[in-house]
């Protein structure tokens, strides 16, 4: 079930999915443009863990270049990037380690929570994006020189069909990011036939991926990357 239990006043409208045993990880989950966090916290649910929190957080409405000036959600904002690294900092202080905290999101959100990792001090157990980009790549390896997450596993999946973001963009990514972390914690795993969408086979890799990422703090990420490959 999904409920808004999170008491500061900047967080109080993400919504959670609770775990159904003692929450020992948490997974915040970034939606696409135009898009909510009910519908990832739906998908969550489906494939949730039972020790695991997720967090699913609303992104901002703006104007956005790319919809002639639209006003809709969107992750690309520097204030949604400030309220994700806060949801981070209020569940390490919450008890929850940062190594017990996966990061990850779909499109815009892929996006934003490859840019938040790479440039945060806190260690991540791990992160996923999802039909997305790096973006400001230009930045980079400079803009991660402070970064806690260069031992990180980062999971990349993409639709080989997917018109809104080409599987092009997404290896490129990949090759980009195997020059700012360990080349070997970096896995990119396409889906033949799929779009900018999420599919049942997508869902259940998902689900593995998080339960072997949680274990980095007993195991290698190396042997992580094994596992996931």
């Amino acid at each position: 079930m999904c409920g808004n239990n999170m008491s500061v006043p900047l967080l109080s409208e993400a919504v959670t999915v609770p775990g159904t045993e003692k929450e020992t990880a948490v997974v915040i989950f970034l939606h696409g443009l135009g898009d909510t966090g009910h519908g990832w916290a739906d998908t969550m649910t489906s494939i949730r863990l039972p020790y695991i929190k997720y967090i699913c957080p609303h992104a901002p409405r703006i104007p956005v270049t790319l919809n002639m000036k639209m006003t809709m959600p969107s992750c690309i904002d520097h204030s949604f990037f400030s309220i994700v690294k806060a949801i981070i900092d209020h569940e390490v202080k919450n008890g929850i380690p940062s190594s017990r905290i996966i990061l990850g999101g779909f499109s815009q959100g892929g996006a934003l929570s490859l840019y938040t990792a790479l440039t945060s001090q806190q260690h991540l157990a791990g992160v996923v994006g999802l039909s997305c980009w790096l973006p400001l790549h230009k930045t980079f390896p400079q803009a991660a020189s402070g970064s806690g997450n260069k031992d990180t596993p980062i999971l990349q999946c993409h639709g080989e069909m997917d018109p809104m973001i080409p599987v092009q963009f997404g290896a490129m990514t990949a090759e980009k990011l195997k020059t700012i972390i360990s080349p070997q914690n970096v896995t990119f795993r396409t889906y033949p036939g799929l779009m900018h969408r999420h599919n049942l086979k997508w869902k259940s890799f998902l689900t593995l991926c998080m339960s072997l990422l949680l274990l980095s703090s007993h195991v290698l990420s190396s042997q992580v990357y094994l596992l996931i490959c």
